[in-house]
Formats: structure tokens, sequence, C-alpha cells
């Protein structure tokens, strides 16, 4: 297979992950009925955000986790038809093979790049690794490494920081291992112990805490019966979230960011820490194709920036977006509330209102 028939084939079973911490790539093994991905991705949430071609954003059930391989394991969306991918045999890999890596780097969606196998069993801690050289990035984390066969042969984990193109994978055996050891117990809340690897499990674990066979502490990826609340100005754009209907746990997309919907808009709201500011901006509709229009255009959002308070229309390359920008010395739950609800209310209404009177087209989305 060629890249691009690898890119096709992937793309809807390709998964984008989630927490308040961060983001990064699953995908989905049909085999087993369960997304794959690392357990640094999904840290110590029992429940991640994930999102992907064939369905909406949705909350995922972390069934599995494995420290040692940094693996874990989440719960397929339901009633979603995924394609299937294979598992490849890390066996019939060699030092020179071309492949692929596939993964949401920097939040940019379905980022393939292509490199060759630097060393197919590379020891690091204990454990072997495919180094590769083809280029992975924070948020590649988790995505598959794929031979030319369209199989997958690793799951990328990690790279040397400064190194030039210096990535590593979990080789696929590993990968099988852990799904075949996991299958028997699939429902239940389980962890492989770190000392010792034995599957910990709801059933099994001792004194709620310890791995029954080594004594080892095990975390199981258990919902906690109160969620962990943010803290300072991130608590205070929640509770607005809320305020104003909105699921917080689904809306989260990384640290101080978030996403939400409201009609056909899609607003994204940042905390800027450094500079104590909080941005609110909804991505609109994109620009007319129509010169005349877009003269029109020009002269309507200049003109419309005078009247309206608070909010700012721009051009963003081809999108339209609509602007608010609070200082969160100044935010306090009901004001940030009504700000927010004004931006929510408006940029459903100029998305609308600039599609009928300017010709204006759908937004493009990954």
């Amino acid at each position: 297979m060629d890249p691009q028939q690898i890119i096709e084939q992937y793309q809807k079973a390709i998964i984008q992950i989630a927490t308040a911490g961060g983001t990064g790539t699953g995908f989905y093994v049909k085999e087993f009925d369960l997304i794959v991905t690392n357990a640094h991705v999904v840290a110590d949430d029992a429940e991640v955000t994930i999102a992907g071609k064939a369905f909406d954003k949705a909350l995922s059930r972390v069934w599995y986790t494995d420290r040692k391989h940094d693996l874990a394991f989440l719960q397929a969306p339901a009633g979603i038809e995924l394609p299937e991918i294979r598992l490849g045999l890390y066996e019939q890999m060699h030092d020179g093979d071309a492949v692929v890596a596939i993964g949401h780097p920097y939040g940019l969606n379905y980022t393939a790049t292509q490199g060759v196998i630097s060393k197919v069993d590379r020891i690091r801690d204990g454990l072997k690794f495919i180094q590769i050289d083809a280029a992975i990035n924070p948020g590649n984390s988790g995505g598959p490494l794929v031979n030319m066969k369209g199989e997958i042969i690793g799951v990328n984990s990690f790279i040397i920081r400064g190194g030039d193109n210096l990535g590593f994978a979990l080789p696929v055996n590993y990968l099988r291992d852990a799904l075949q050891m996991y299958l028997p117990n699939k429902g239940l809340a389980s962890t492989r112990c770190f000392s010792c690897g034995y599957l910990v499990t709801t059933t099994n674990i001792d004194s709620k805490k310890y791995c029954p066979s080594c004594g080892t502490e095990a975390k199981l990826p258990e919902i906690p019966e109160k969620e962990i609340e943010a803290v300072g100005a991130a608590k205070t754009i929640e509770e607005i979230l809320k305020e104003l209907g909105k699921d917080v746990r689904l809306a989260r997309e990384g640290v101080n960011s978030w996403s939400v919907k409201e009609g056909s808009a899609k607003i994204k709201i940042t905390y800027n820490a450094e500079n104590f500011f909080v941005a609110g901006d909804a991505y609109l509709c994109q620009m007319p194709a129509d010169a005349t229009q877009i003269k029109r255009l020009y002269k309507f959002l200049l003109e419309e920036n005078f009247r309206t308070q608070g909010l700012v229309l721009s051009c963003v390359k081809q999108n339209i977006v609509l602007s608010c920008i609070i200082y969160d010395l100044d935010m306090t739950k009901e004001g940030g509330a009504g700000s927010f609800r004004h931006l929510f209310q408006k940029a459903d209404y100029y998305d609308d209102f600039l599609k009928t009177e300017y010709s204006c087209t759908e937004r493009l989305e990954e």
C-alpha cells in the first residue's frame, strides 16, 4: 500500500483524546472492540473525551492501564461502525523498513508522517522499542505506527527531546499480549501491576489498594465519587459553562482550553495564565468566493464592530471569527456567564446571517 491508501484506511479508526491535562491520539481495534492509547495520555483519568471522523465528541471510560508498557484501553463509542485495522507481526519487521506514523500533533488533526525503522529492537528500561525517524511530536502519543501492508506494528510512545526525529514506538507484540490478557476481564476496571505484570481488577485487588500477587500498590482507573474540580480562573470558566448548559467534561480540550458548539458555530475558550485573560473565539462561516460580496462583507464587519459591545468581528485567513476578551481579575461567575451567553447567542446569529446575506460558506472542519 502507498501512504495515501494507509491514511484513507485509517482515518475513521484514529481517535482524538482529550483530558483536562492534555491531548493525544488513540486508535480503534475492532477485533477487541477497544480504543488503544498510551497510559500517559489518559493520566489518572477514568473518563476522557474522544472524537473521530465517524462520531462527535463523547465521553469514554478508561478500562485498562499499564504503566510499564504505557498502554491504556478505552471503551469504544456505541452504535458507531468503525473500520477494521489489522495488527501486524513485529517479528517480520527489519531495520530500514518504511513506516507511517499517524496522530494529532499540536492539534493538527490526522497528520501522517513517513519514515523508516532506524532500529527494530532498541532496548530502553528493559523493554524493546522500535526506533523510527518519522517525525512524531506531542499529540502523536498513542497513535499507530503502520507498515506498508497497512498493519499496525507499534504504538507511538515517546520522543527524545532535542533529538533529530528520534521517535520510539512500543512493538505490537506487547500490545497484543496486553489485549489478550485483558479480554476475559472486559468491562472491569483493571491495571497491570508495574512490578510483576499481574492483572489487577476490581474483583481481586487486595484491600482496594494492592496487587494480590506481589503486594505492590496498584491504582485502578475508577471514577471518583466526587469529580475533581478545576481551580482558579479555570474553575470559574467551568462554572460558567455549566451555567450555560454545557457539559464541561466534553468541553475540555487540554490545559486551560475548552471547546463548545452553539448552533452551527464552534466556540473555543482559552485561559492565558501568563497574561491573565480569558479569550472566547467563535469560529463562524468562511469568506464568500464572490469579490463583490467580500467588499460588502468587509464594510458590514467594520460597521458592526461599532455597534457590538464587548465583541469583535474579524477575519482570520478564510474564517470569520467573533471574539471577546475578559481579564481574569474582572471575571465573576455572573458577569462571565453574561459575556459568554452574549457571545454564544451572537455567534449562532451571525453564522446564519452572514451565510444568507453575504453568501459566506460553511466552515471547513476536520
